[in-house]
């Protein structure tokens, strides 16, 4: 059981570094138009979807990548609470 909660705390972090990353290349000119980009795009943006319908821009900064990751991270808190609990 603690080899599942410990595959499933990985894959939450790299997933979490995969969104920053995607973040990061919009600072870019022209990086989410390569390979890896594209990659990124397929992999992130299903999941940034819900929080950019919900969380309007302020101006133009968008503030639902954060709220994603910040998600993300308590996701993460609860699978460490849930391990505790069982073991």
């Amino acid at each position: 059981m603690g080899q599942l909660f410990s595959l499933l705390y990985l894959a939450i972090n790299l997933y979490s570094f995969m969104l920053i990353g995607y973040i990061l290349m919009s600072w870019f000119p022209g990086a989410r138009d390569s390979q890896f980009g594209q990659f990124l795009a397929k992999a992130c943006e299903p999941y940034l979807e819900p929080f950019r319908k919900i969380i309007p821009p302020l101006g133009m900064i968008d503030i639902s990548p954060i709220v994603a990751i910040i998600t993300l991270h308590l996701a993460t808190s609860g699978l460490m609470v849930l391990q505790g609990m069982l073991m």
